[in-house]
Formats: C-alpha cells, structure tokens, sequence
C-alpha cells in the first residue's frame, strides 16, 4: 500500500506546494497529499469526511462551506466520502484518527494534524474551531480584522468609521454579538439612541443574552434614566446636604453623574451609599454599581478601579 500521508514530508512530490487551488474541492486518497498535506502548508486545511448515508453531514457540510467561503481565502475545506475512500480512511485510522463515525472534520495545519471534531456542530462553533486552526498558523479570519479596525476607530473617537466597518461585519456575521453591540454603540455615540435600541431589539436569538448585548441594552437603559436624573441634580444635592442618609437621593445623584459622564464621581457616589448602608432597600447602591459595569464593559477601566473599590469595602 502507498503512504498517503506522511506527516514528516517537508514538500509536495516534484516541488513546493501549490500556490493556488479552490476554496472548497471533493479529495481523495489520490489527491490527499497535494490537496490536503501540502496544501495546509500556506493555509489551514479542513477535510470533511462525510457519507451519503449519513444525516448530519447533510447539515453540516453546508456549514462548513459557509464559513470557509467568508473566511475570503485564508482556510480550504477538503470533501472526502468515506465509502468511495476506504483505504485512505483504513490509513489514517491506523495513524489513530477516529474515522469509525461521521460526520468527522480534521484541521491540517502545516503538513500537521492540528485539531478535529465530530458530529454536526452549529455555526458558530465552526467558526471557533477554524479561528483556532487559524491561529495555530498565524492568521485570523477576515471578520476579526474588521473588529479589530472598528475597536480601534471607536476608541479614537471616530464613531462615524466605527458605525460603517461594525455594520459591515454584522452584515456578515449575524451571529456576532460583538458586531451588532459596537454597532449599537457606535449609534448611541452619534446621538441616535433610537436607532441603537432597534439594533440590540433585533439581533438573532441566540445572541440576545450575550454578554455584550446586555452591556449596551443596560448602556441604553441608564442613558434614558440619566437624563431624568440630570434634569434633578440639583434637587438631589440639595437633599443630601439635608440628610447625608438620603440613600434614594444619592443613588439617583450617582445615575445622573454617569450620564455626565463622571464615572469616578458616580462609583464613589453609590461606594458612599454602600459603607453607609449595604442593606438598604435590598443592596439597591451594589446592584445599581453592577449595572454601571455592566453597562460600561468588564475590561473597562472605571469598571476596574470600581471593582478593586467594592472588593475592598465588602472585605475589609
């Protein structure tokens, strides 16, 4: 029997490997070297081993060929049928790939088996899997360089060039949670909150609970109650020069200095209600801090230096 893979080759029979080549292509044991081996020495190289007879490679082959065809070139998706294979499946089953079930979808990462799974997963788990692979050989996919360019316009105070390039990628990836929050984001910094709630109101299901969604669904939430609350700034300080236990007073005092933008004056307003009173009507200063976390991100850094302060209060 001929050697149809062998992971120690350096280079293709006859030369390099291929430059060019299909995004997506049926292999056999024939090709498997040239389409498969060598060709994951420039980009990573899934192979789908699949039936005719088998239900969830109906499912997921197409998913697969979605996200290799987004992906814009930077990963190839090989499809081998297992019955009109079956040598090259009996070698790769003696070098302890798990061929017995399908569907099985094996990464080739420079001339390397790098990681595989088995059954239909849904899409954005077939994504996570080919953004692994794509970092073991370098590389990310093309959805998360845009990100990147939008986080980094949106962190310069370029929100116009953060819209578009979010917009973008939502546009691709509707699954993208991080896409549709910097959208929404994006919308609310350029003054249209409206617009903002429409965006996080229609995102797909399976992405309504995510973290960075509820962060800017609380971001909208507390704009709106900032506003109120601005609008009674001056009564609210007024009746903490009453009464420094005006617990209720110094809550909404905090609220309407987050929408000023204020967030250390309003993190030590609600600290001040805590050491006060922690207990008051149900904690109402601690939770009303962790929705200002929320809403302004876990890595942000107000959420951080607030955090340290909580921690410090309540374990002292």
């Amino acid at each position: 029997m001929d050697t149809i893979f062998d992971p120690t080759r350096q280079t293709a029979p006859g030369g390099a490997a291929p430059a060019g080549g299909d995004l997506i292509k049926d292999g056999d044991q024939k090709t498997f070297m040239k389409d498969v081996v060598e060709a994951s020495r420039e980009v990573p190289v899934l192979v789908d081993f699949w039936a005719t007879w088998c239900g969830p490679c109906k499912t997921l082959t197409p998913t697969l060929e979605k996200v290799v065809k987004a992906a814009q070139g930077r990963v190839r998706l090989v499809k081998i049928d297992i019955d009109k294979n079956k040598q090259l499946v009996q070698q790769l089953a003696q070098m302890g790939l798990p061929l017995q079930s399908v569907p099985t979808v094996v990464g080739f990462v420079q001339g390397q088996i790098a990681d595989l799974f088995q059954g239909a997963l849904p899409e954005g788990e077939v994504k996570k899997f080919i953004e692994n692979l794509l970092k073991m050989g370098g590389g990310t996919l093309p959805g998360a360089d845009l990100l990147a360019e939008a986080k980094q316009a949106a962190e310069q105070g370029d929100h116009r060039t953060a819209l578009e390039l979010y917009a973008a990628l939502a546009q691709s990836e509707p699954e993208n949670a991080e896409a549709f929050a910097g959208l929404a984001r994006a919308l609310m910094n350029l003054g249209e909150e409206e617009q903002a709630q429409q965006v996080i109101d229609g995102v797909e299901p399976k992405i309504k609970d995510h973290a960075e969604i509820a962060s800017v669904r609380s971001a909208l939430q507390l704009a709106i109650e900032g506003r109120k609350a601005q609008e009674k700034l001056g009564e609210f300080e007024k009746r903490l020069a009453a009464d420094a236990d005006d617990h209720a007073a110094r809550i909404d005092l905090a609220v309407a200095l987050n929408a000023m933008g204020d967030r250390a004056k309003a993190v030590d307003a609600l600290m001040e209600a805590i050491r006060r009173d922690k207990a008051w009507n149900d904690e109402a200063a601690r939770k009303q801090l962790l929705k200002f976390f929320e809403a302004w991100g876990f890595d942000d850094p107000a959420t951080l230096a607030g955090r340290r302060k909580l921690s410090t209060l309540l374990f002292r």
